[in-house]
Parts: C-alpha cells; sequence; structure tokens
C-alpha cells in the first residue's frame, strides 16, 4: 500500500514542478508585445491618412478592422496563442486579444456544428467582457445623466 506523503513532502513537490516566472520579464514583454501591436496600428493609421488620404477617424475605424482581421488570420493558423503567450497582457488587452477570444473557440467546437459548436461556444470567453463591458457602461452614462441634470458635469 502506497502511503500519502506529509505536507512538507507535498509542499516541496510542488514547488518543484511549479514553474518560476520573473516579474520583469514578464512586463518587458508584455510592454514589448503590446508596443508592437500598437505600433502596427499607428502604422496602419498613418498608411491609410497618408496615401488614401482618410481622416483621422475614419483611418481609425479601418485600422480597427484591419487588426481584428489579422488577430481572427494569426488565430486561425494557431500562431496568436504563441504571441500571447510570450507578450501575455500585451497580446491579450488589446482589441486583437478580444478578437482571439472569440475565434479561438469558433476553431475549436466547430466540429459539433453551427449551432451546439460554435454558437454555444462563441462567446465563452468574451460574453462576460461584453456583458459587464455593457452594464458598466449603462452605469456610468446614468451617472453622467443625473450629474448633468444635477449640474455636476
Amino acid at each position: 500500500m502506497k502511503q500519502e506523503p506529509s505536507n512538507e513532502e507535498y509542499n516541496d513537490y510542488v514547488e518543484q514542478v511549479t514553474p518560476k516566472h520573473s516579474c520583469f520579464q514578464n512586463c518587458l514583454w508584455a510592454f514589448l508585445i503590446g508596443g508592437i501591436i500598437c505600433t502596427i496600428g499607428e502604422g496602419i493609421s498613418q498608411l491609410l491618412q497618408n496615401f488614401w488620404g482618410l481622416g483621422k477617424d475614419d483611418a481609425g475605424s479601418y485600422v480597427s478592422v484591419i487588426l481584428v482581421a489579422l488577430s481572427v488570420i494569426l488565430t486561425g493558423f494557431n500562431l496568436y496563442g504563441s504571441i500571447a503567450k510570450l507578450g501575455g497582457a500585451g497580446a491579450l488587452v488589446p482589441i486583437t486579444g478580444f478578437a482571439n477570444s472569440v475565434a479561438a473557440p469558433c476553431i475549436e467546437y466547430q466540429k459539433e456544428g453551427q449551432v451546439f459548436g460554435i454558437g454555444v461556444k462563441v462567446f465563452t470567453i468574451a460574453g462576460p467582457v461584453i456583458l459587464y463591458g455593457i452594464v458598466t457602461s449603462f452605469v456610468l452614462g446614468f451617472i453622467y445623466w443625473i450629474g448633468k441634470m444635477w449640474g455636476w458635469f
């Protein structure tokens, strides 16, 4: 009969198998990857403004669409996961990370069909973000509306 390890033995084992992370290194990679994504977006914006004559607002809209499309394409080729693993929050916080969180379940569950696969799983990760984003914007908008009525703003 196998004997259960003591708490001390178990804690030693957990410490051995737990990966070691450097906070500084993680922050540096997040900064670099996030900066690269933003630089790509700014470069696309400058191209749209200078070569296609779009205004700043229109170029910003196109940049969002293009970055989402690039993120979905990279997710489809199974490359965005590697970028997100390296860059952490630097890759997950921008709009590209949101697009990845919607596209990844679609790709993963497509074999289960349109309704029970893609339809059910598409907003598994993004759903709470959308829900709480809408609720928060409603609450803040309501506070702003009350503040305008009372002359606070």
